[in-house]
């Protein structure tokens, strides 16, 4: 209780030291907040009056020395503190106010969304979380990085809108699912300046920019081709063709889609396009491109297997003919041999003949016996 006072003092204005007051308090509090237990829920106060210095003297330079901590280290000490809801929003809306004084949109947007979070289902229709839930959604919608708004969908205090602000709610819901037409046809009837007070009376091209942007990703991500002719985008942004390449550059560059332009074709070819809810709609298309997908593989793979088994059969057939191949010419070599033998053999008997008829040719004849001759008397 002493501790807290002292942080509320020190985070008030130094008026002695307009130029040095809000370094030197800062010093002083950040001292205190590293001499505590990091479990010590006195380090809230401490924490809080922080911020509040820092808001208050616009210290950007400060804010972003603690930004990495708030970042990494918030939700640890959250946990490790255990804060009570009002403490915990308190806290995050502080964060958020310093946040914006510094001009970093998007971690004020973050924080109010957790302050938000924060309340409960029985509050939820309070005139607290009305404002809060008000100020939540008006900063997402005009917010140039924030395109999800499922967070904010999901929160009881924004549900309760339907019923106390239903014009602010169905704006919602366009920029959460629907397209630039339904937005035109809705501010048509329902001027911006008539809407939850007004406060969304001065953002009307901030609106209808980033209506634009996210009817081309339902364009990308809602195409069966994956390819988007610049006729069509101009149509359904309403904008010319020669500015068509320049909204799908921008929607690339919030990284709602990546893909290529085709200045020859004149259409812009999809790689990746971002869902901007997924329900069962988007669900039957996801099935739907995983049957096509399918059935392409399917038919990838039937002439991969008609391929192979075209191969193992040639092979079969080569491995065949190569060995019989192999066994006629064992054969040739078998008949050569024998028909060389059998040469062989006719021409040693033909020797053998000739030498028989040699040597009886050779042999000398016998005498013939001739007989007595007798001597006649005359």
């Amino acid at each position: 209780m002493f501790l807290s006072r002292i942080c509320s003092y020190l985070a008030k204005p130094i008026t002695a030291s307009p130029q040095f007051g809000p370094s030197l308090a800062i010093s002083i509090l950040s001292t205190i907040f590293n001499t505590l237990a990091p479990a010590d829920s006195s380090r809230y106060h401490v924490l809080l009056a922080i911020v509040a210095v820092i808001r208050q003297a616009g210290a950007s330079v400060a804010f972003d020395a603690l930004k990495p901590q708030l970042t990494s280290q918030l939700p640890a000490w959250l946990a490790a503190w255990e804060l009570e809801a009002e403490e915990a929003q308190r806290l995050h809306l502080a964060i958020a106010d310093a946040a914006q004084a510094a001009g970093d949109a998007e971690l004020s947007q973050s924080h109010v969304v957790q302050a938000l979070q924060t309340i409960p289902a029985a509050q939820a229709s309070s005139s607290e979380a009305r404002d809060l839930a008000v100020r939540a959604l008006t900063s997402a919608l005009t917010s140039p990085a924030v395109f999800d708004f499922t967070p904010l969908t999901a929160s009881d205090a924004v549900q309760a809108l339907r019923t106390s602000d239903s014009t602010l709610f169905e704006l919602l819901e366009i920029f959460t699912a629907d397209t630039l037409d339904a937005y035109e046809a809705l501010i048509t009837a329902s001027p911006l300046a008539g809407i939850s007070g007004g406060v969304l009376a001065e953002a009307g091209d901030a609106l209808q920019t980033k209506m634009r942007l996210l009817t081309l990703a339902s364009l990308a991500a809602t195409t069966p081709s994956r390819s988007l002719p610049y006729a069509t985008i101009a149509s359904a942004l309403r904008v010319s063709d020669e500015d068509v390449e320049k909204w799908v550059i921008d929607t690339i560059r919030a990284g709602l889609v990546e893909g290529k332009l085709s200045q020859l074709r004149s259409e812009f070819l999809v790689h990746r396009a971002t869902y901007r809810v997924f329900g069962e709609k988007q669900w039957a298309e996801v099935q739907g491109r995983l049957m096509v997908w399918r059935r392409s593989l399917e038919r990838v793979l039937g002439v991969v297997r008609s391929e192979r088994e075209r191969f193992v059969r040639e092979g079969l057939q080569a491995a065949q003919a190569a060995e019989e191949a192999a066994q006629g010419k064992s054969a040739d070599k078998g008949k050569s041999g024998d028909r060389r033998r059998q040469q062989g053999g006719n021409s040693n008997n033909n020797n053998n003949n000739n030498n028989n008829n040699q040597t009886q040719s050779s042999t000398p004849a016998a005498p013939v016996a001739s007989a007595p001759v007798e001597a006649v008397a005359e």
